[in-house]
């Protein structure tokens, strides 16, 4: 199980010095915005990728100046408007998908879906046309639901390979990763707690039984830090004050499964990540749990495994919010014009 298996990237610094000979070809749709900024930078200073493709609706030729500057390899274009979003998509290999408003003090992830549903489903429909088999990362809030409008859009264009569309929910497993180890006294970097379910709120299920190196908290103790996890995003948008939401952190979160799935796609094995994505793993169509990546994605869907009785009821309570988000998703692109 995912507690067993070594973290692919014990640290991202890790992810930015390694080598490898089949560079790729990244896209960053959305990479003017507060995620999309340092996030870039990050896949810029990476030697595993050989062009990073930025493009947004304003401000992205300056932006690709300025990364262009720095001393690594990877060669850097932006892309701004409509009209340049095919040319941004061509050949590319990896496409990862922060664009979209973020949250403000008194916002659900939900009150998003209206705009970057709209957002999602326009940017999805590009992908279909100009790169039908990239690997999809979507960061875009409301990830519950921007997933099934993802998929949906690529079925409606006949290339829907659900082992190629990612819901980016590693920022749970990073903060559970970071709290579990401020309790413990420990490295972060060397814990590694399992996160599942969705990535909204009590849709986030982390799997503290099945932490590496094994951890016990208290009932009472367990239970906030459960929901310490669950609000995090929340107690950065209130700390924010109304000037956004997790940018840095996301942008790291992003960086960190990017390089994961680019480090499977060169070959490396025993790469796993958790994410959300098309599951047969529980009653609902998307789940997320540890999943083993390949050249091809999803090589295997690890599946929850063992988890505690709190852990099972925490799942169950999370199934009506999930399936309530994903129809909403579904619905949004069947009634698309």
């Amino acid at each position: 199980m995912f507690s067993r298996i070594a973290r692919p990237t014990a640290t991202l610094a890790r992810s930015l010095s390694t080598s490898s000979q089949n560079n790729a070809k990244v896209a960053v749709l959305g990479a003017s915005g507060g995620i999309g900024q340092p996030l870039s930078l990050l896949l810029k200073n990476s030697p595993l990728v050989r062009e990073l493709s930025l493009y947004d609706i304003a401000h992205t030729p300056g932006v690709a100046s300025d990364l262009s500057h720095i001393e690594t390899r990877a060669h850097v274009t932006g892309y701004m408007g409509a009209d340049q979003l095919g040319a941004a998509l061509k050949g590319c290999e990896v496409v990862v998908i922060p664009a979209g408003v973020p949250r403000k003090p008194g916002m659900t992830r939900d009150d998003l879906f209206n705009t970057n549903a709209t957002i999602v489903a326009i940017l999805a429909d590009a992908c279909a046309r100009h790169c039908p088999e990239a690997m999809i990362c979507i960061i875009a809030n409301p990830v519950n639901s921007t997933i099934p409008i993802t998929s949906e859009v690529m079925k409606k264009h006949g290339v829907y390979n659900p082992n190629r569309v990612f819901g980016v929910t590693t920022l749970d497993i990073v903060r559970a990763n970071t709290f579990v180890a401020e309790l413990k006294g420990l490295d972060p970097a060397r814990v590694n707690v399992p996160v599942v379910g969705g990535h909204a709120g009590k849709t986030i299920i982390p799997l503290i039984s099945q932490c590496t190196p094994k951890v016990e908290f208290p009932a009472d103790q367990l239970s906030a830090l459960t929901g310490r996890i669950q609000e995090a995003g929340t107690e950065v948008v209130k700390a924010k004050a109304g000037a956004g939401s997790a940018t840095l952190s996301m942008a790291y979160a992003g960086a960190r499964f990017t390089f994961s799935l680019l480090d499977a796609m060169n070959g490396k094995e025993g790469v796993v990540e958790c994410a959300f994505v098309r599951s047969e793993e529980t009653e609902c169509k998307y789940f997320s749990t540890p999943l083993l990546l390949g050249k091809n994605g999803i090589e295997k869907n690890l599946g929850l495994g063992k988890i505690s009785a709190f852990e099972e009821k925490l799942v169950a309570e999370a199934m009506d919010e999930l399936k309530g988000s994903i129809k909403k998703g579904e619905d949004f692109v069947s009634n698309m014009k």
